[in-house]
């Protein structure tokens, strides 16, 4: 055997074995001959311990709350999550969702030719302030688009440090100044104790009455029943939701029947397309491992995300 050992488990896949081959390393099954993994699974059926010899562990997904919170995450090793690998897929279909919603494609599609209906709603991106909750890689793949399409961003992050192309970045505590200042907002954040129901009912009474909420984060961003009780009284626009609290809500639940909100499943990034899509950024990782740079999206020790 030839190459730096990494380990692809718990299943193989041709993209990313080529990723790991293309990037100077041998792909490996036993975790005792390996120095990297990559981890293709979710938390359930990754392995109770790792031996010494693991240095580096990539995790398939950006959102690893059930990684932290189980205690898998150690300080003996590496760690890396997929933060920005998906991104651009990520920014696409936010930018789609705004777009339909704001020209009003899905009541069009139900509600055929209502011209008298459909073409008061309508509104434009053009002159439009939009904030981005949670400046992170999404945030720099959708700024451009929104910048493309006449809108301006403020963007929102922990730490306050500007954002290439947002008009103005704000930290995260200074959210309370955003509400009234955006027309509509994309929430592009992680999912940590802070952020739970971020967008609650005094959130909601801040916004415009024309404001669209888009969320391609997690559901628990946004507490349900305030966003509910928003849309009843018409203090925003509506929502458009990639995400929910719990998925899929269940059959009854009442926001599958208005039509001030639009559902996707969780396909902002497909997960049909997760190997390919992240396969270039394991090369790029494997190389760096190998030739000890540092990696990209590495978790940082006590961090929760």
């Amino acid at each position: 055997m030839t190459g730096t050992p990494i380990a692809l488990l718990p299943e193989r896949d041709e993209h990313v074995e080529r990723a790991i081959v293309d990037g100077g390393a041998t792909v490996v099954d036993d975790l005792a001959a390996a120095t990297g993994l990559i981890w293709l699974g979710g938390l359930d059926d990754f392995p109770n311990s790792l031996p010494d010899n693991v240095q580096w562990v990539q995790l398939k997904l950006a959102g690893i709350e059930a990684f932290v919170d189980a205690g898998v995450i150690d300080d003996r090793r590496v760690w890396t999550n997929a933060s920005g690998f998906y991104a651009e897929n990520v920014a696409e279909h936010a930018l789609a969702l705004l777009l339909s919603v704001l020209h009003q494609i899905p009541a069009a599609v139900t509600r055929r030719w209502d011209k008298d209906g459909i073409d008061p709603a309508m509104r434009s991106l053009q002159g439009a302030t939009v904030a981005i909750v949670g400046a992170g890689g999404i945030a720099r793949a959708l700024i451009p688009r929104l910048q493309a399409c006449g809108a301006s961003v403020i963007a929102v992050n922990r730490s306050g440090r500007p954002v290439d192309g947002a008009a103005q970045t704000l930290p995260a505590e200074r959210l309370s100044e955003v509400w009234p200042r955006c027309d509509h907002v994309v929430l592009a954040a992680p999912a940590t104790a802070e952020t739970r129901h971020l967008v609650d009912a005094s959130v909601l009474e801040q916004l415009p009455a024309h404001a669209w909420v888009i969320n391609v984060a997690r559901g628990s961003l946004i507490d349900q029943d305030a966003l509910i009780s928003a849309l009843d009284a018409g203090s925003i626009a509506g929502a458009a939701l990639d995400v929910t609290d719990p998925e899929p809500p269940a059959d009854d639940d009442p926001l599958w029947d208005r039509s001030d909100v639009i559902i996707t499943p969780h396909v902002a990034n497909p997960a049909s397309g997760l190997h390919a899509t992240m396969a270039p950024w394991v090369r790029e990782n494997v190389r760096r491992f190998i030739a000890g740079e540092p990696l990209l999206a590495r978790l940082e020790p006590g961090r929760d995300y």
